[in-house]
């Protein structure tokens, strides 16, 4: 089975970053950043783009990478590389917002504070979107439901 790439939005606003719920039917409660699969002879910025206006209505300005993550699901052989952008907030999510596909069900701004109160993947995003390191890793681990 070839690797997934994917590619994920750190859009911080107002001192908040905001997170999608991509499981159909809130059949979890885990949260991440908006985005998506790559489009092949499309870039990475550009698929960026289409995917965070798909999964929540908002328009974003693509600035660097700042995070390459990866996970699997050691029982199908499921592989995805996601590559982390800091973006610019240009137009903001639309409430009542509904995902063309049916896999983001909710997306959220969460402060600083509230990751203790939540689930989310990868591990270091509050790190990183708060950080000022100009990229991390964060290595291969199982899929998270």
């Amino acid at each position: 089975m070839p690797i997934r790439l994917a590619v994920r939005a750190v859009i911080l606003h107002e001192d908040r970053l905001l997170l999608v719920n991509a499981w159909p039917d809130g059949i979890s409660d885990l949260w991440g950043a908006p985005g998506g699969g790559a489009e092949p002879g499309t870039g990475l910025p550009a698929n960026l783009v289409r995917e965070v206006a798909e999964e929540t209505g908002a328009a974003v300005d693509v600035g660097a990478p700042c995070l390459v993550n990866e996970f699997h699901d050691p029982a199908t052989g499921w592989h995805q590389v996601d590559v982390f952008f800091r973006c610019r907030l240009l137009a903001p999510p639309q409430p009542g917002w509904r995902d063309p596909a049916g896999i983001v069900t909710r997306w959220a701004w969460f402060a600083r504070g509230a990751f203790g109160a939540i689930r989310w993947k990868p591990d270091c995003l509050p790190a990183v979107a708060w950080g000022s390191e100009a990229a991390a890793y964060d290595p291969l681990e199982p899929i998270t439901r």
